[in-house]
């Protein structure tokens, strides 16, 4: 029913897109609602990180992350632990683009000008809320013009808070231009020579038929080569690029079910079954459920896609008046009672005014009072007196109807789906005729309504829910939070955390689990959600145990087994992936020394004991198949020096070490040679690779990775 519709699906694009696009349906919302949230106050406090030396001050990053959290729990995303930590990371990452952008916006002077921000706001793609907000239903046509002139009235009549914050929208719109500037710059200065792109083809033109003696490295045990710490820490220091790491410490930990035991389910079956009769016998379930908690209760009828249940098949065919369960939906014993079955209309065209009583804000999710009722429904009743002596649904629609989205089009919304209007309006549409009009009180304030036309039938249910929940008893929460704390109590370092499982626990089968590679600003484990749980792992040193923690629906106690600072990955870190590729160069050398002097292919295959293997069809680019990857032995192969001879070098390749003999080459016609096509081909290909935001090759994210950050949110949260 508002102007501003629904924001959705925004956090999978880029990152400075993600704060803008939320942003204006707070301004205008905010407008509209005549308040005042000053969402874009300046503030200094202390420095939540740097980029490239900026600093990020934590105040203003503090009151995004609000925002945005807000905006989340608006949208349906819930709220708890899981979703604050996807707000401050979604900030974060807008916070490290901006500078990153403006940075190189800067040094190139790229920017935007106040026609080019007109013609993003009011041209033919404006931002996608402005387009949901003021596109008309009926043609599908964006209407720039309602637009300019809603932002214009916001410009004049808004508060210092609300006209700061549409100026930080466009704030945002401009950096989301230079940052596509920025962008397509980079891709479009892409370039493949023709000389490139011949040589290429020149090379895969080429056939290699070769012989081989081969011994993989599979055929050495690796018990028989040994890898040092010395030799990894070496490699690590020659390659230290790849063998960066983010901050991270693991932990090994038990853990103490606090879920409700069977006696507790029990409990909640028998209280439930206790209700079944009376449900079923009266006439008044709603103050039942009201006794039993269940203060949102909707009276409303819905058709068979708008019925979330487990149980939905046999609800639709439950007889009306009946009781259905109990069963198990969501961790709770539920009863169902059909109230009623009913046809309906498929979908309906109407038109309506509405002389508002309150709004909803955005953030809070709150309704705030936008005037009183009772002159509310002198204007609804003035507005049907109007129409009914003759003055045109249009003229008073638009001189008296607070409904923004529909008040310049006649007030009508077409092709209405069921359960697409609140309760009120929604049952007053489905249920009355064709022509049917009158006045209808919502939550919004009073409607004046006239049904158009109604196309289609569907059918209708009205279903009371009484759920129970399943629930630990304290008895049961308070077993487990004990054991816990004796656990703890006995497990003062990591020997008498392993001594004490060992002897307590395992014989109980209780499982000691690992939980590796936690970083400062996770917010779960394997069990569920804490954050409290992760800054503790964070306040604590490598041995120590900590306290029991309530995670999920388990009491945990936990030791701090690994610690791995910023920087370079510690021996012990990096040996997994690095031990394989020391052990095969070894394992090569021991190969090399068993050929000796490479003279033959046939004293190769003496003195390895291995057949000489014939290889066909070797080409340069895709190597062999009986081979696999193997770029060393396509590189000999096409060495014109090399052709009808050995090579006089062994090759110590991924899988093993060759000895090689080069038997012929020929020359065989190129599939696609069309050089122009070929330029374009890999032209668009890698501009495409450059303007995929998740991909490595995105300008920004390589701007990210090569950028100097310090990150202090973990000191924060």
């Amino acid at each position: 029913m508002s102007i501003i519709q629904r924001i959705r699906d925004k956090y999978s694009r880029i990152a400075v897109i993600a704060i803008a696009v939320a942003l204006l349906g707070f301004i205008l919302i905010d407008y509209i609602s005549g308040k005042s949230r000053g969402l874009f106050s300046s503030g200094g406090g202390n420095t939540i990180g740097t980029v490239n030396g900026r600093k990020i001050s934590f105040d203003e990053f503090n009151k995004k992350v609000s925002q945005q959290d807000a905006y989340m729990q608006q949208q349906g995303y819930g709220s708890g632990d899981a979703v604050r930590s996807q707000a401050i990371n979604s900030v974060w990452e807008q916070e490290i683009s901006k500078i990153l952008v403006t940075s190189e916006t800067d040094k190139l002077g790229i920017s935007v000008g106040k026609r080019e921000l007109n013609d993003i706001l009011f041209g033919a793609n404006p931002p996608e809320d402005l387009r949901r907000q003021f596109t008309d239903p009926q043609t599908g046509q964006y209407n720039s013009a309602l637009a300019i002139q809603q932002i214009n009235e916001m410009k004049k009549r808004g508060t210092a808070e609300q006209k700061a914050g549409f100026n930080e929208f466009l704030n945002q719109l401009e950096l989301i231009r230079q940052s596509e500037k920025y962008v397509s710059l980079l891709s479009n200065s892409i370039n493949y020579p023709r000389w490139f792109l011949e040589k290429q083809n020149a090379d895969n033109s080429q056939l290699a038929n070769i012989s081989i003696v081969r011994k993989t490295y599979a055929e050495i045990p690796d018990s028989l080569v040994k890898v040092s710490d010395k030799e990894i820490e070496d490699f690590i220091n020659k390659h230290k690029e790849q063998y960066k790491q983010q901050e991270t410490r693991s932990i090994e930990y038990v853990s103490f079910s606090a879920a409700p035991s069977p006696t507790d389910s029990a409990a909640a079956m028998n209280k439930i079954l206790s209700l079944k009769q009376e449900i079923d016998t009266t006439k008044d379930i709603k103050q039942i459920l009201l006794r039993e908690g269940v203060s949102d209760y909707d009276t409303s009828y819905k058709n068979a896609k708008q019925i979330q249940s487990t149980a939905k098949d046999s609800l639709l065919k439950a007889t009306a008046g009946r009781v259905y369960g109990p069963y198990i939906e969501g961790g709770n014993y539920m009863l169902a009672k059909v109230e009623g079955v009913k046809r309906i209309p498929a979908e309906v065209k109407v038109r309506h005014i509405l002389v508002s009583t309150a709004q909803r804000d955005p953030q809070t999710g709150q309704m705030t009072q936008t005037r009183d009722s009772v002159s509310a429904k002198n204007i609804i009743d003035s507005a049907k007196g109007a129409i009914q002596a003759g003055i045109s649904f249009d003229s008073v629609c638009v001189k008296l109807s607070d409904d923004g989205g529909s008040k310049f089009k006649g007030g009508v919304y077409d092709s209405v789906k069921w359960g697409s209007m609140v309760p009120a309006f929604n049952d007053f549409i489905f249920t009355n005729p064709t022509g049917a009009k009158g006045v209808v009180k919502t939550e919004f304030g009073y409607h004046y309504i006239e049904i158009l036309s109604q196309k289609g039938s569907d059918t209708a249910y009205k279903i009371a829910f009484l759920p129970k929940r399943i629930e630990a008893s304290p008895e049961t929460d308070n077993n487990a939070s004990n054991q816990a704390s004796l656990f703890a109590g006995d497990s003062r370092d990591q020997k008498s955390f392993d001594e004490n499982y060992e002897k307590n626990m395992k014989p109980k089968g209780i499982i000691k689990k690992t939980a590796a590679d936690i970083g400062p600003m996770d917010v779960s484990i394997q069990e569920g959600t804490s954050r409290p749980f992760v800054k503790a792992i964070y306040d604590a040193k490598k041995g120590e145990v900590l306290q029991p923690e309530r995670v999920g629906q388990d009491y945990v106690v936990a030791v701090v087994t690994e610690i791995n600072k910023e920087g370079t990955q510690s021996v012990a870190k990096a040996r997994y992936s690095i031990e394989p590729l020391i052990r095969n160069k070894k394992k090569a050398e021991q190969i090399k020394q068993k050929l000796g002097k490479i003279s033959t292919l046939e004293a190769a295959s003496a003195a390895l004991g291995k057949p000489i293997e014939p290889i066909d069809s070797v080409r340069m680019m895709s190597g062999a198949s009986k081979l696999g990857y193997e770029p060393k032995i396509s590189g000999a192969a096409f060495n014109p020096a090399n052709k009808g001879k050995v090579v006089p070098e062994a090759l110590a390749g991924s899988q093993g070490v060759y000895v090689l003999r080069v038997e012929n080459i020929t020359t065989t016609a190129v599939a696609n040679a069309n050089i122009a096509d070929q330029r374009k081909n890999m032209y668009e290909q890698v501009k495409q690779f450059m303007g995929n935001s998740r991909s490595p090759g995105y300008p920004l994210n390589i701007l990210q990775k090569a950028a100097t950050i310090t990150d202090k949110r973990g000191q924060h949260y």
